[in-house]
């Protein structure tokens, strides 16, 4: 059995080298690993944009945030996130 981890939304950017790409990142609830998923803007559809607020993924890919101040702040969004969202719910 592959082992998993749940990851909080803790970032929304667009990025700089392409145009209509925006890059969620997520995170565990310590912050000190991260998820990066990228979407094309034009991956939605409908009148809504859901985004989903938490995920399951395997350890393996996630990544490993080595920045103190950046644990801190993905540690600290994960945790609003938690208490304002259920697992399952989207933005």
């Amino acid at each position: 059995m592959t082992e998993t981890a749940r990851v909080w939304l803790v970032e929304r950017t667009y990025s700089d080298d392409e145009q209509n790409l925006i890059i969620l990142t997520y995170a565990t609830p310590d912050g000190e690993r991260d998820f990066r998923k990228e979407r094309a803007l034009t991956s939605y559809t409908g009148d809504h944009r859901e985004t989903p607020v938490s995920m399951e993924v395997e350890v393996g890919n996630l990544g490993t945030v080595d920045d103190e101040e950046t644990r801190e702040r993905y540690a600290s969004e994960a945790e609003r996130m938690r208490e304002k969202h259920a697992p399952d719910a989207t933005l």
